[in-house]
């Protein structure tokens, strides 16, 4: 399965792309496994490497190099708002994660 964005995200990402001239067209998002075995992520414009996979959706074009591929694929990056008291952010939901738990609370 592939990596995909909510529109929320795309909403968002579309509008960080706006406010930051000068930088990529294209978002990149990179994960990479830790010493505990969870998963760190990245993400910021830049342009396209010869190796990325590409893709669009909700009209943003989306980088995910070789390294990251297999620890994003299946995963959503959603904007939200988890809890009452905290504010707006991104998150990833990556059943590769080890503490991945999906929003109805399974693992």
């Amino acid at each position: 399965m592939p990596f995909r964005i909510t529109e929320q995200a795309a909403n968002e990402i579309r509008l960080s792309n706006h406010a930051a001239p000068g930088q990529g067209q294209h978002l990149r998002v990179a994960a990479k496994r830790k010493t505990d075995g969870s998963i760190g992520y990245a993400m910021g414009f830049d342009e396209p490497a010869e190796t990325d996979t590409i893709s669009t959706q909700h009209d943003v074009q989306i980088l995910i190099g070789l390294a990251s591929a297999d620890l994003l694929a299946g995963a959503v990056l959603d904007y939200t708002k988890p809890d009452d008291d905290e504010s707006d952010q991104f998150i990833f939901l990556n059943p590769n994660d080890p503490g991945f738990v999906s929003p109805d609370g399974q693992r």
